[in-house]
């Protein structure tokens, strides 16, 4: 059995195919700790554009969440959960669904190894933004995200609002997924998401020189400095595309990374984004897995031989597509058959693929940003 077809092109996302059910008890889920040199801080923010109507809900302004998380001082502060709470419920009823357990089985308030509200460690950080995958919550990259401001990034983690199950906003809010319809529906998705990130970057400038985004100007931790000056990004599937799509057309992203996400509207159209069609001044790293790699995608293709910055490119053979997410680890916690998870994680040992990503972003990063 193949991987799901979310590579082939947004006409191919997105969700998981139904697994069969399995009796087995849950597993409590963790995910595997940092391994940098600073603990870990963390903080969400809920950002307003008002001046930007929400495209998917008529007569409503465009708003955000996003997960800060940084360099912090060591003890004190609650461990961060891994979801809100009503988020949690919603996001583990989607996600049991398609694997076919009970939802029960599935705790998505289980604690991270990030501390809320705690002290910045002080100090004018690099910054890291991730876009996850269409439909999917911003929470699916912590495991990578933590390790990156354990490493010394302030990372920000971005919810699309309305593409995944649910987004829980400050008071228990939670915004449904409405997702795009009509034959524009991968341009208009991702127009969305290169529309956000710039919103993003733009509230840490406000950030960077002591203003507080927060629409509810809740408390910022002390001593949370972003360093403007040097901006990455990454993203799995469409937020590896968001990731290229917003270089093309903002200059403040100094590198970026896709994990294993096509450049295309349509593959057999040949319909790619500006970044494929174009190429980009800036480094950026291509990180693929399985069956699905440049010399499979032809939008990596036309990527490679337009892109004028410098180009590194890794491949996970014994992994798949959702190695590049916190599924890699959590999945096999659930004590479902191994061969069924094989199409969605691959049949890599969970702890060296998140390693060799962690390795890799790392090393990238570090080059571009830190200039190492």
């Amino acid at each position: 059995m193949r991987k799901p077809p979310l590579v082939a092109g947004l006409a191919g996302v997105l969700l998981l195919t139904a697994l069969p059910a399995s009796a087995a008890a849950a597993t409590p889920l963790a995910l595997p700790a940092p391994t940098g040199a600073y603990t870990v801080g963390s903080v969400d923010l809920h950002l307003v554009d008002h001046a930007r109507p929400d495209p998917r809900v008529a007569g409503t302004t465009r708003e955000l969440m996003v997960t800060v998380r940084y360099p912090a001082r060591s003890g004190g502060g609650p461990k961060t959960p891994y979801l809100a709470p009503e988020a949690a419920k919603l996001i583990a009823e989607d996600d049991a669904r398609t694997l076919g357990i009970a939802a029960d089985r599935l705790d998505y308030t289980f604690a991270t190894h990030a501390r809320t509200g705690v002290p910045a460690a002080g100090g004018r950080r690099p910054v890291v933004l991730y876009s996850p995958s269409a439909k999917y919550p911003r929470s699916v990259g912590t495991a990578q995200l933590e390790q990156l401001a354990s490493e010394g990034y302030v990372t920000v983690a971005i919810d699309h609002t309305h593409e995944p199950a649910a987004v829980e906003f400050p008071g228990g809010r939670v915004e449904r997924r409405v997702l795009p319809s009509g034959p524009d529906t991968g341009r208009q998705l991702i127009a969305t998401r290169v529309a956000d990130t710039r919103f993003v970057l733009d509230a840490l400038e406000i950030l960077a020189h002591g203003g507080n985004p927060d629409a509810e100007h809740r408390p910022l931790p002390a001593g949370l400095t972003p360093d403007v000056s040097r901006i990455g990004m990454f993203g799995h599937s469409a937020g590896g595309f968001t990731t290229g799509e917003t270089m093309v057309s903002d200059a403040r992203l100094d590198a970026g990374a896709d994990l294993d996400g096509s450049m295309a509207y349509s593959q057999s159209a040949r319909e790619y984004g500006r970044a494929a069609d174009e190429g980009l001044d800036q480094p950026f790293l291509l990180l693929s897995a399985g069956n699905h790699s440049a010399a499979s995608d032809p939008s990596w293709q036309a990527f490679l031989a337009h892109q004028r910055g410098p180009v590194r490119t890794r491949h996970l053979p014994d992994g798949e597509h959702f190695s590049y997410t916190d599924y890699q680890t959590l999945l096999p916690r659930l004590g479902l058959d191994p061969a069924s998870l094989a199409p969605f994680i691959g049949t890599v040992d969970p702890d060296r693929s998140t390693a060799g990503q962690r390795a890799a972003l790392g090393a990238f990063f570090d080059r571009y940003l830190k200039r190492r």
